[in-house]
């Protein structure tokens, strides 16, 4: 067969070929780029809601929304100021108030006349007498006196009286949460009657 005859029958082919590859390869082309055009949601950003549950530490903000309200004698309160005791006149003129007897302890109480202390203190004495022991035991009692004292004038005391505690036999062994419990009835008692000289017994 001739050369030229045989040149005629294969460039067809190769042509029709070519133009096969071509088509396909544009549309190929046109496809990819709808693929990757397409948006992506970043995974860094935050949803409306992504913190309604986060836990709150020491350093974050107060939550919103209706909160208790505040009394303002509440944010005024602060503790009243004890003063000690310590002239023989000043244990005679609470002798004279009122006073509460209890099982471990006596307290005496009495509106002071102004010039001893302001008005907002509270006095305070202790005395303990050689009928209930020797001086270790007075002096053991006049500590847990003073303790008791130390801890419930400032909530139940009266701001302008005077208060003497006297120890009697089981002051010194009475169980502490008995003890506290005498105290604080006797404060209690007395800021309840306030007429002088006048004694409140338990049983």
């Amino acid at each position: 067969m001739p050369l030229q005859v045989l040149t005629r029958e294969v460039q067809p082919r190769i042509s029709r070929r070519s133009r096969i590859e071509r088509r396909w390869s544009a549309t190929r082309e046109t496809h990819i780029p709808t693929v990757q055009a397409r948006p992506q949601a970043s995974a860094r950003l935050p949803c409306a809601h992504g913190h309604q549950e986060r836990s709150s530490g020491p350093g974050s903000p107060p939550g919103q929304g209706p909160q208790a309200p505040v009394r303002l004698d509440q944010m005024n309160t602060q503790p009243l100021a004890v003063k000690r005791l310590t002239k023989r006149r000043e244990f005679l003129f609470v002798a004279k108030g009122k006073k509460a007897v209890r099982s471990s302890v006596v307290i005496q109480a009495r509106r002071r006349d102004g010039s001893s202390h302001s008005g907002d203190e509270i006095g305070c004495g202790f005395t303990a007498t050689r009928k209930i022991g020797g001086a270790v035991v007075r002096n053991r009692s006049k500590r847990r006196l003073r303790e008791t004292a130390r801890l419930l004038l400032p909530l139940h005391g009266q701001p302008g009286f005077d208060y003497v505690f006297i120890a009697r036999a089981s002051t010194p062994d009475r169980d502490w949460s008995r003890l506290m419990g005498d105290v604080k009835s006797a404060l209690v008692s007395l800021a309840k009657d306030e007429a002088p000289g006048k004694a409140t017994k338990q049983a």
